[in-house]
């Protein structure tokens, strides 16, 4: 079992920055990819960006690339999203997932958080 805790969620200016956590427990995670998705109210849950564990690559969607970043710190078995010039269609509840390398299926995730960006 992974557990997945998120924070770092507010409201922010358009145009500002924040940076999201995700601290991870219960299994190391060099076998993993971690992912960051979001759900906009009355909106499908939408994929941002992923980054395996092992070797930091990472992978982002077309809305969000340039702008997102995605890292994790081993020591502290956290992963970041680092969100600059967020605008206002970038509102949703932010979630992070765990899959195994290998595997199409997130099979862990966290409670999200709420990202609101006011124009």
């Amino acid at each position: 079992q992974v557990q997945l805790v998120e924070s770092g969620g507010g409201l922010v200016q358009a145009g500002g920055s924040l940076r999201l956590s995700c601290a991870a427990s219960g299994r190391t995670l060099s076998s993993y990819r971690m992912g960051w998705f979001r759900q906009a109210p009355g909106k499908e849950r939408e994929f941002v960006g992923t980054i395996r564990w092992s070797v930091g690559s990472t992978y982002y969607a077309d809305s969000v690339k340039g702008r997102f970043t995605i890292s994790r710190d081993n020591a502290k078995n956290t992963v970041y999203l680092q969100m600059n010039s967020l605008k206002p269609e970038d509102t949703a509840v932010y979630y992070c997932a765990a899959a195994v390398v290998g595997t199409t299926t997130y099979n862990y995730w966290g409670q999200g958080t709420q990202v609101t960006v006011s124009s």
